[in-house]
């Protein structure tokens, strides 16, 4: 690490929020600690923070930090080492149908449609306001690190939207948005399975998905993927079931 780069990590510094409602467990305050000044955060301090268990939205990198809960959990596959479901292996060949095009990261019409359709069918709440364009692109398209949006199309119609870092040591999949008209397809695996299929051609180590609530059940999802490390009292770990 240079003398500029360390001198830069020192000037990072991180608040506390306020406790505002959680988004995955009912009833529950949660609390994040955020990294500041944004602007100061780049692709090589970020990686840094992300092996720390930070996450990133938007501009702004963040972390879980509440005081009587500790069910976010960071986790990160270990891509090089992946083996797939025979389940996982039947939904790899609707990759084979599908046209991918990696993109930067830039506000799209058609995507923004797809994400406000993808928000109304799984996780807007009925007395939830629906994200305008403003929302979204301060949510997904702002970002301050090496950022790019994957595109999934079937027939030239639009499927998955995926938005990206990359990181020195592997990829962060920072939100994923699909057809949810299409359940049959299993859209969100088909998602992970070719950004693991990315990180071995590009010889990366690990594929971050951010946050495992054992308790979630839309978090279910990302312990299917095989091997995985979570981080537990600040250590990666390697799950052993």
């Amino acid at each position: 690490m240079s003398y500029l780069e360390k001198k830069v990590l020192e000037e990072i510094q991180f608040y506390v929020t306020t406790k505002y409602a959680c988004g995955y467990i009912t009833g529950q305050d949660a609390q994040s600690i955020v990294a500041t000044p944004y602007k100061i955060i780049n692709s090589k301090n970020f990686n840094n923070l992300i092996n720390n268990g930070f996450r990133r939205s938007g501009q702004y990198v963040y972390k879980p930090n509440c005081k009587n809960c500790s069910a976010c959990i960071p986790i990160r596959l270990l891509a090089q080492n992946f083996t797939p479901s025979k389940s996982q292996k039947r939904v790899r060949k609707y990759l084979n149908k599908l046209t991918v095009k990696v993109l930067p990261l830039t506000f799209d019409e058609e995507h923004y449609e797809l994400y406000v359709q993808y928000q109304n069918k799984r996780h807007r709440t009925s007395n939830e306001e629906e994200d305008d364009i403003a929302d979204y692109n301060d949510f997904l398209i702002k970002s301050n690190v090496n950022s790019n949006i994957i595109e999934f199309r079937l027939d030239n119609e639009l499927k998955i939207v995926s938005i990206i870092d990359f990181v020195n040591d592997g990829i962060s999949a920072v939100y994923t948005f699909y057809d949810c008209d299409n359940n049959k397809l299993s859209l969100g695996t088909i998602s992970i399975i070719w950004l693991l299929d990315l990180c071995k051609r590009e010889n990366l180590k690990f594929l971050y998905l951010g946050y495992w609530i054992n308790e979630s059940q839309k978090m279910k999802y990302k312990t299917n993927f095989k091997p995985y490390e979570l981080m537990i009292e600040g250590v990666w770990q390697e799950a052993t079931s």
